[in-house]
C-alpha cells in the first residue's frame, strides 16, 4: 500500500514537473505573438493620413509611394506607431454596415485595423473606409509579399 502512495506521489510530481516545463515552453520568446517579435529588416511602413499617402521604407530609403484611402470622419484611422501582426491572403470583414467577402492581402496592425486590398471601390487618394488602409489589389499584393509580420507601421496626421 506503501508503495502505490509513493508511485502516486512520484507520478503527481513528474506531471507537475511536465506542465511546468510546457508552460514555461510555451510562452517562450520564440512563441510570442508575432507582434512583440522584433523585426530586423529596417522595413517600415508610413501612412501620412493628411495626403492619402503610404510609402514603403527600407531604413531611409523610400522603396515605393502609393495613394491610399483611409478612414473616413465617422470612422477614422488611428493615429500611432504600430506592428504587423498577421497577414491573411484573404478574408472576410465585417462591421457595422459593411460585410466584404474575400478581402485581399490583409495584414492588421491593431485589433481589427488594417492594410489590405479594396477592390470594391476606386476612390483612392479619399478617405472612405471604416478605419482600415486601403490599397489597390496590385499594390496590397506588393506590399504584403515586402512586409514581413513584425514590420513597424507608423500612421500620422
Amino acid at each position: 500500500m506503501k508503495s502505490d502512495r509513493n508511485s502516486l506521489k512520484t507520478l503527481r510530481s513528474k506531471t507537475f514537473w511536465l506542465g511546468l516545463i510546457l508552460s514555461i515552453l510555451a510562452l517562450w520568446p520564440w512563441s510570442l505573438p508575432a507582434f512583440a517579435r522584433q523585426q530586423r529588416t529596417g522595413r517600415w511602413i508610413e501612412i501620412d493620413l493628411s495626403e492619402q499617402r503610404l510609402i514603403a521604407w527600407n531604413g531611409k530609403t523610400k522603396v515605393r509611394t502609393f495613394i491610399v484611402s483611409t478612414g473616413k470622419r465617422r470612422t477614422p484611422t488611428r493615429v500611432g506607431t504600430f506592428a504587423i501582426r498577421s497577414k491573411l491572403r484573404r478574408t472576410r470583414m465585417r462591421g457595422r454596415g459593411y460585410n466584404v467577402a474575400n478581402v485581399p492581402y490583409t495584414m492588421y496592425y491593431s485589433g481589427g485595423y488594417a492594410v489590405h486590398g479594396a477592390y470594391w471601390h476606386n476612390r483612392f487618394g479619399t478617405p472612405v473606409s471604416h478605419g482600415c488602409v486601403n490599397l489597390r489589389v496590385p499594390q496590397a499584393r506588393w506590399l504584403y509579399s515586402w512586409a514581413p509580420v513584425g514590420t513597424k507601421v507608423v500612421i500620422h496626421r
